[in-house]
Order: C-alpha cells, then structure tokens, then sequence
C-alpha cells in the first residue's frame, strides 16, 4: 500500500463522510420496510425518492435527506476535534442533548435510534453518563464512528479502538457496539490511509475482536466472526443471490450483530463500489438507512470524495458539504500531528 498525500487522505476522509450520507439518504425512505414494500411503494431504488406518505417514521422528508445517522457522525466529528487530543465526554453529552431537542423539535425523533434514544431519555431523567450506554448494544455508535476512523491510525488497533470506547460510554457501552464501531473505524481509518477496501475489510475484523474485550458484556454473536461469515457468505455470488443471502440469513435490523456484517457483505456486493454500496443497502430491507450509511462510509473512504457521484452529492439534503470539507481536512490534521506530522505510514 503506498504512501498517501496530504490531499489524498483529506479527500479520502471527505469520502467518508459524503460517502455515508449518501447511503443514509438512499435508505432513508426504505427504512424499516420489507424488500416487498420496498419493491411496492419504490420499485428499485437507485436514485434518491420521497418516503410514501404513510412511511412509519420518513413521512415528509424531501428526497435525498439525511438522517440521524449523518447528522451524528458529523457532531461527533466536531466533539472529537474540540476534545484537544482526548474526548471531552461531557461535551459530547451535552451536544448529544442539544441535538435530541433540536431533532424533536423539528418532529424527527422517532429516527432515532432505540439505544440512543433509551440512554438520552436516561441522562434527561438524572442517570450518569457512565450508566446509560451500559444496555446499548445495536447500531447507533457503529453508524456514527466514521470520524474516528478519519482522525486515529488504523495501527497500533488498541490505540483506535481505545478512542472508539470513550465515544460509546454514554450511550453503546457494550461488548457487542464497540466492536462493531471498531470494525467500522478500522475500516475507515484503512481507507484515509490508502487502503483498498478488501484491505479496510480485513483490518476491521482484528479491529472487532479488540473491541469485544471492552464495555459492559452483552449476549450474542460475536462480530468479528460474523463479519468474516457474511463476507464469505456472498463472495463470489451474482448480486440478486448475493442480496437474498443477506437478507435472509445475516440479517438488516438494528441489532449490532445483524447489521454491521450486513454492511460488510454489502461493501463484498458492491466490488467497493460507494454508490453501488448505497444502492444495494436501500433496497435490503429493514435498517437501510444506516446499512447503507455505513457500507457507503467505508467505501468512500476508500475510494475518495472525488470518485463519488457528483451529481448524487448536489441532490443531498440537511448538510453543509462545505462544512463537511472543512471537518474532514480539520480531522485528518489532527491526525497527522498525533502521528507527529508528515506522511502517515499505511495501515
């Protein structure tokens, strides 16, 4: 893997973050419909559509509209660099709250997700931080993770999935979320170093198996193993075979053991193809907004701002791309001088 330059990894970060949005915004209709339901209110979806008017949580978005996901990860974003090289958790709350109040204020807050959701009510109703992500075990850090991955080296793996941890206490404190989040922040962190996305895929699964060691021990499958299963499941596979396979065996729901190895089959599908990414987890089934948030971040990362579908990017709705710019380029310079400055080594 060969060295990467300054403007590659800023853009290769920028990826990340539109790469995300976009399979957010292309799963936000879809989400929690069947395949069928898909098919019957969509058809196929390959170009950003207006959720039905009865959708259970979607109804009235424009098309091409983020969601939590993308709006979490790019706070997150902002709390990593504002956290002077450690993570400022009371900071984070605290905007975690901000943005609990704002999302209902403009009727959103049943896109939440139900870990975040249940630990943000916690918080409100007097529990610690500490407390409230001890029972968080699906998505919602998996989904939101991207700017770690951007801002820590994909090596030394305990030095990345340590900072993982401290961004899941207050609300995926569990075994099961922080692996997840680690595969995904591995994944990404390979990809701003200029990595393939065969080899973010690789790293995400020792990443998994580091993380399952921390938080609070929560039942069910482990990730990095099921991450290694979904990929073998659809490798070699013609894509509708492919897409029913994970469908219907590794799962799209919420729980972290579901989705996040569905993501990693998708990211298999699509060859790392981000739009391909994004299209595939909108038509899933089930949690297709973060699916595709998630399978599209980390194929951006790989493949960069610049390979992404320009004309995709302009429809998005709910984000500043120029802000996302500057947060990318501001992440990957904190990087670098935690790394001491200069080209970073590849992952």
């Amino acid at each position: 893997m060969a060295e990467t330059d300054l403007s590659g990894m800023i853009d290769r970060a920028a990826g990340a973050l539109v790469g995300g949005a976009l399979g957010d915004a292309l799963g936000m209709p879809t989400q929690l419909l069947s395949p069928a339901q898909i098919e019957a209110a969509y058809g196929f979806v390959d170009r950003f559509v207006e959720p039905s008017p009865d959708h259970p949580v979607s109804r009235g978005l424009a098309a091409g509209t983020i969601t939590d996901d993308t709006e979490q990860a790019l706070l997150l974003g902002r709390i990593l660099l504002s956290s002077a090289g450690g993570f400022d958790h009371r900071r984070w709350v605290d905007a975690l709250l901000r943005w609990e109040r704002e999302v209902k204020a403009r009727g959103s807050y049943d896109l939440l997700g139900p870990s975040t959701k249940r630990a943000l009510d916690a918080i409100n109703d007097g529990v610690s931080p500490d407390e409230a992500g001890r029972y968080g075990d699906t998505n919602g850090a998996a989904m939101r993770i991207a700017p770690v991955g951007i801002l820590m080296p994909a090596e030394p793996v305990a030095a990345l999935v340590a900072k993982v941890a401290e961004t899941c206490r207050a609300t995926h404190n569990t075994s099961v979320a922080i692996a997840s989040a680690s595969a995904v922040a591995a994944a990404v962190s390979v990809g701003v170093s200029g990595g393939d996305w065969r080899q973010a895929s690789d790293h995400a699964v020792a990443a998994a198996r580091e993380g399952a060691r921390l938080g609070h021990w929560v039942t069910g499958g482990d990730i990095a193993a099921r991450i290694e299963w979904a990929r073998e499941l659809v490798r070699g596979k013609a894509a509708p075979e492919a897409i029913r396979l994970v469908t219907d065996l590794v799962g799209t729901g919420v729980a972290s053991q579901e989705s996040v190895p569905a993501a990693f089959a998708v990211l298999e599908i699509a060859g790392g193809d981000p739009w391909q990414a994004a299209v595939i987890g909108a038509n899933l089934g089930g949690d297709t907004d973060t699916i595709g948030a998630i399978a599209g971040g980390m194929a951006g990362a790989c493949a960069g701002w610049s390979r992404l579908p320009q004309d995709r990017i302009a429809q998005l709705k709910g984000i500043d791309l120029s802000e996302v710019q500057a947060l990318a380029a501001s992440l990957v310079a904190a990087r670098l001088a935690t790394a001491g400055g200069g080209k970073e080594a590849p992952a």
